[in-house]
Parts: structure tokens; C-alpha cells; sequence
């Protein structure tokens, strides 16, 4: 009896789901192998070395194939303090980091698509010079970390529409 409920319950869930038109963003033929395809262009520096090294991550860059497109990126960074003490030093720091991106068709040069990713993340500012660089370069990583997320999000979602038109 129960081996028949389960059984029923899955059957019925699967003709539902058959029927609903969903498609996974990846489950769309050729986003994925797109994605691979993007070669990441990024300025000269610590932050944009880590977020060309996310990006080429989350895109899983074949290094082997020719690029179909280039991500052109620009990043600016900004500190602010927070958590004055009472001698007007900061013990903390929030920390953005902005990536504005274009996507060009390597075929025909034209941008396709353009975009902008901002992350925002907080570090403590130790009294030990080492410490504090350390929680710097780590909020860094952070931040380059969400806005390659984001921005593979966002690339993603604009191939998967490029594929269903």
C-alpha cells in the first residue's frame, strides 16, 4: 500500500512538472557551452586578477577553444570607515567593489550586452598592520567572489533568452 501511494505521488508529480514548460537555465542547449566560451579582459591589479579568476571559474573557461565572446571589465573599489572609536580610528571598514562589464561578440566586435555588478562586504581593522592587510585582501576576495557570481548569473540568464529566441 505504501510502495503504491509513493509510486502515485512521484508519477503524478512528474506529469505535472512534463507539463509546466519549466527548463532549467543550464538545462538550455548551449548556455553552458557559451559560458565556457567567454574569455575574461581585466585591469591591471589585485582585484581584478580574483575576479578574472572567479569568473573564469564560475564560466568553467575552456581554454582550449576559440572565445566566442570577450567580457571587457572595469572595477572601482571604495572604503569606508565604520566603527569610529573614540580616538577617531576606524576599527571597522565596509568595503564595494563595482565591476561594470561588456560582453562582445568576438565574430563582430559589437557589444552585446552590458552590465554592472556591485558587491558589498564589512571587514574588522586590526591594531596588527599584518592582521588588518590580511582582513583587507580577504574582504577583496569576498566581494570578487559575489560580483562574479552575479555576473555569471546575469550572462547566464541573457544566453538562455538569446537560445529560446
Amino acid at each position: 500500500m505504501n510502495r503504491t501511494v509513493v509510486s502515485a505521488v512521484l508519477l503524478a508529480a512528474a506529469v505535472g512538472l512534463a507539463g509546466c514548460g519549466f527548463t532549467p537555465l543550464y538545462g538550455t542547449p548551449g548556455v553552458t557551452a557559451q559560458l565556457a566560451s567567454v574569455q575574461v579582459m581585466t585591469p591591471p591589479g589585485r582585484t581584478g586578477q580574483l575576479i578574472r579568476e572567479h569568473l573564469d571559474d564560475a564560466l568553467a573557461r575552456d581554454k582550449g577553444a576559440a572565445p566566442q565572446y570577450r567580457m571587457d571589465l572595469a572595477v572601482s573599489e571604495t572604503r569606508y570607515p565604520r566603527g569610529v572609536r573614540v580616538d577617531n580610528v576606524a576599527t571597522r571598514y565596509e568595503y564595494v567593489l563595482t565591476a561594470n562589464y561588456t560582453l562582445v561578440a568576438s565574430s563582430t566586435g559589437a557589444a552585446v550586452k552590458r552590465g554592472i555588478a556591485r558587491a558589498q562586504v564589512t571587514y574588522d581593522s586590526a591594531d596588527q598592520p599584518y592582521a588588518s592587510i590580511t582582513a583587507q585582501q580577504d574582504a577583496q576576495d569576498r566581494a570578487a567572489a559575489e560580483c562574479a557570481r552575479k555576473i555569471q548569473l546575469e550572462v547566464a540568464a541573457w544566453m538562455a533568452n538569446q537560445a529560446r529566441s
